[in-house]
């Protein structure tokens, strides 16, 4: 089994190494499948292409992709999209996701139990250490979307997601924004259209450094969920999926939920 671990990276040349050799080492030392590292360069102006070339010929397994644009969703459509591994996935660069969970993430797509699965701060069992303000607009965020779409999903954006390669063939061409939404986007979709979607509990410290402006994402957002419920009230998205197969639809057996 081949996994792609995609690492969107703008301007982190304070962080990269150290985080890429961490990475490297427990996917080699912890991992039972191939993971290849591709490390997504979108538009730094400081040395993070110049080191992150340098990981690319230390290590075997690390690759690198440069894009002139930014944008989370931007990178990993282009990393995804020039994929062959069987499991595409990714991760924020300061690993504020604890890698411990990682392998069950694959796991839960590897067994057949989900096509999508994704990292929840807000599981009972989930270790979450970051702010009161953080916490708070996570929650309010989260718990306006799901009264938005009416889905179950707890939180739609922590940075530590994994797709099959069939799934993303069909619902990342549905998906339009480049940017922060892009995962709220993918996981609203795939909720609605049928796809199975499973949470994996994780323990999650807050990066002080985050590069994430808060205010101009929140309207980024707002103005996402808005377009995403009037494609959704028009069916365009149920009917993309029609014509793409049903095996991943709900009349196949629901993965279990946690």
């Amino acid at each position: 089994m081949k996994v792609t671990l995609s690492i969107p990276v703008f301007n982190e040349e304070r962080q990269l190494e150290e985080s890429i050799c961490a990475l490297e080492a427990f996917v080699r030392q912890q991992c039972r499948f191939d993971c290849e590292i591709d490390i997504v360069d979108n538009g730094s102006t400081d040395r993070t292409l110049t080191i992150a070339r340098g990981l690319e010929k230390r290590f075997s397994n690390v690759r690198v992709c440069h894009l002139d644009l930014k944008g989370r969703g931007r990178a990993l459509k282009a990393a995804w999209g020039q994929s062959e591994a069987e499991i595409l996935s990714y991760m924020d660069v300061d690993l504020s996701t604890d890698l411990a969970a990682f392998p069950s993430l694959v796991a839960s797509l590897v067994s057949g139990q989900a096509d999508l699965a994704t990292g929840t701060r807000l599981h009972p069992r989930s270790v979450t250490r970051r702010s009161w303000r953080r916490e708070v607009m996570s929650r309010c965020y989260n718990r306006l979307v799901r009264g938005v779409f009416g889905i179950q999903l707890s939180d739609a954006q922590c940075g530590f997601k994994a797709i099959t390669r069939s799934a993303a063939a069909r619902l990342l061409p549905l998906v339009e924004d480049t940017g922060w939404f892009f995962d709220t986007e993918l996981l609203v979709i795939a909720e609605k259209c049928g796809y199975r979607v499973h949470e994996e509990p994780v323990r999650w410290t807050e990066d002080a450094d985050s590069r994430v402006r808060v205010a101009a994402t929140v309207w980024a957002d707002l103005a996402g969920m808005v377009r995403v419920r009037r494609k959704l009230a028009r069916g365009a998205y149920r009917e993309a999926v029609r014509a793409g197969g049903r095996e991943s639809l709900r009349e196949s057996r629901p993965g279990r939920r946690i």
